[in-house]
């Protein structure tokens, strides 16, 4: 990756973070702050440097798909698509009001942009593999990049579909785990510890690589490595901070679906124009 190629996902990815600020509003409208931010620079770095993917070519097969299988983080996957002009910048405002396109979790009929309707958790892997294994039968080299929460796995589903993709070799699947370490009411490990995500998935017989998700020169790099595995699927374990740059939000539970005050409204967006990056300045 190009040193101007890392600064732009930079830069796009404190934008995307204002947008979910501006989204979560000051008048009382609750939002997932925490897990959307967690992944960010996962999502900015998908859209901004990886995917093959375009408002001019969302109708053609050949495009790669994008599963946010977290779906109450889509305020995160909404910003990128507003700067990526699949839709206007002021629909983000209308976020959660009636009759808007864009709602609370992902709705592939309402938004365009967005390959599958999620939010009811674990179901996001299973429809990834779908996808994945007609991309296959169709002879489409086209990937499939599905976004999961590690509060996540502790559903059944995704666990049946990563025996699966290992059996059929999926090598275009790209499982990415938001490793935030929180889940609505407290810790992961507290609320169900479901165990080592990179022990499971290596026995199950994924590549996997783990990353500082933040890190988008990580990031990148996990990404074009999963390109040249071949005859497995790829699992990125991306260790991340819910609510990161966001000093009340960060590791506070109480941001997992919460809200803003006018005071709070302005400290996020002040934290967010201040930070520095896990890299250095931008």
């Amino acid at each position: 990756m190009r040193p101007e190629q890392k600064q732009e996902i930079q830069r796009k990815a404190r934008i995307m973070r204002h947008y979910i600020i501006d989204m979560m509003g000051c008048n009382g409208k609750q939002g997932h702050l925490g897990g959307s931010n967690s992944i960010v620079e996962i999502v900015a770095s998908l859209y901004f440097y990886k995917m093959n993917i375009s408002p001019e070519n969302w109708d053609n097969v050949n495009r790669d798909r994008l599963i946010l299988s977290k779906g109450h983080a889509v305020l995160a996957q909404y910003a990128a698509l507003a700067e990526l002009g699949f839709f206007p910048k002021d629909e983000l405002l209308r976020v959660k009001h009636l009759g808007s396109m864009l709602q609370g979790h992902p709705d592939m009929v309402k938004t365009p942009g967005i390959e599958a309707n999620t939010g009811s958790l674990g179901m996001g892997l299973s429809v990834g593999l779908g996808m994945a294994l007609g991309l296959k039968q169709d002879k489409i080299n086209q990937k499939v990049y599905v976004i999961i929460g590690d509060g996540e796995l502790m559903e059944g589903q995704i666990w049946e579909a990563a025996m699966a993709a290992a059996h059929y070799k999926m090598d275009n699947l790209i499982a990415i785990i938001d490793k935030n370490r929180y889940q609505a009411t407290g810790s992961v490990e507290e609320r169900m510890n479901s165990g080592d995500p990179i022990a499971k998935f290596n026995s199950l017989g994924w590549h996997v690589i783990e990353i500082d998700g933040h890190n988008v020169t990580e990031v990148c790099n996990a990404l074009d490595t999963a390109d040249e595995i071949k005859d497995k699927p790829t699992v990125i374990v991306a260790n991340t901070v819910k609510g990161k740059y966001v000093s009340f939000a960060e590791n506070n539970v109480a941001f997992h679906n919460g809200v803003l005050t006018p005071e709070l409204f302005q400290q996020a967006h002040k934290d967010i124009d201040n930070y520095i990056c896990e890299e250095g300045e931008i």
